[in-house]
Order: C-alpha cells, then sequence, then structure tokens
C-alpha cells in the first residue's frame, strides 16, 4: 500500500504543473483577473526588488520602476504557478505526514496492549507463585510434624486415597 501512496503523491505533483500552465495561460485572458495579477506582480517586484537592495547593501531610497504590463502578467503567472505546485507539495506532505502518524500511532496501541497482555500475565503467575509457596509450607509444616518418614508415608497416603467421585 505505501508504494502505491507514494506514487499517487509522486503523480500528483506531476499533473499538478500542467495545471498550473492552464491556470497561468487562462489567467493571462481574463480582463479582472489579469488587473488583480498585475498588481500583485507589481507589488512583488517591489518587494523583492527592496529586499535585494538591502542585502546587497544599494540605495533603498531609489524609485523601483514598475515593470511593463506584459512582464507583470508573466511574472504574476509565474509566481502563480510556483504557489500551486507549492500547495500541492505541502498538501501532500500534509497527507503523508498524517498517514504516518496514524500508522505510529496504531503501533503505539499495539504495543500498549501486548504489554498490559505481559503485566497481566506476570500477575497471574506471581499469584500461582504465592499459591505453590503456600502449599510448599504446608507440606514443609506436615513434614516437620512427621519426620522424614512421614512425608514418604504422607505422599503414599495422598496417592491411596480415593478420589470422590461427583
Amino acid at each position: 500500500m505505501l508504494p502505491l501512496l507514494k506514487l499517487g503523491t509522486l503523480a500528483l505533483k506531476t499533473l499538478s504543473k500542467p495545471i498550473a500552465a492552464r491556470l497561468k495561460k487562462q489567467a493571462g485572458i481574463h480582463p479582472k483577473f489579469r488587473n488583480l495579477i498585475i498588481s500583485v506582480a507589481q507589488a512583488n517586484h517591489r518587494m523583492t526588488t527592496t529586499m535585494q537592495r538591502r542585502i546587497y547593501s544599494h540605495a533603498t531610497d531609489v524609485e523601483i520602476r514598475p515593470l511593463n504590463e506584459e512582464k507583470a502578467v508573466q511574472a504574476a503567472v509565474d509566481l502563480m504557478g510556483e504557489v500551486f505546485i507549492f500547495s500541492v507539495g505541502v498538501a501532500a506532505l500534509i497527507f503523508e505526514v498524517q498517514r504516518s502518524s496514524r500508522s505510529e500511532a496504531k503501533k503505539e496501541e499495539v504495543r500498549r496492549k501486548e504489554m498490559e497482555g505481559m503485566r497481566q500475565r506476570d500477575e497471574e503467575l506471581a499469584k500461582e507463585v504465592d499459591l505453590l509457596k503456600q502449599k510448599l509450607a504446608e507440606i514443609e509444616q506436615i513434614a516437620r510434624g512427621r519426620g522424614l518418614a512421614g512425608v514418604f508415608n504422607f505422599r503414599q497416603a495422598e496417592e491411596a486415597k480415593p478420589t470422590p467421585v461427583a
């Protein structure tokens, strides 16, 4: 079952790439959505340019020129595609972690039940050992009372007793 899940996850990731490409194509066509993604792309461009300038110690007070419309659309749909593929990967990872967690919980439950069974068996054996100790103490007490020859006679008398029929 495990290899099938892994193959399914890999197939889902692979299929997400053409879906992302189709989303990119459709995003560039619809006018309202196009305007939205252009503004997202411009904001992303400003943010990444500012971060790069700070990282490389360049002047940050210089005006950042906006991308032209086609570059903004292309940047936005590329970003959308990457976000979609990343989301599919994260979803697959979360699914795998949850599946693994459930599997571990089941294994832990089996181990807990096994330990409980061993504990109960240990208690039963301890009771049986106590019972055998009591019987041995009774036999030793009888043997002390009768002497060594009495022990042998006791065993023979026990063997010779008729068993009651119920």
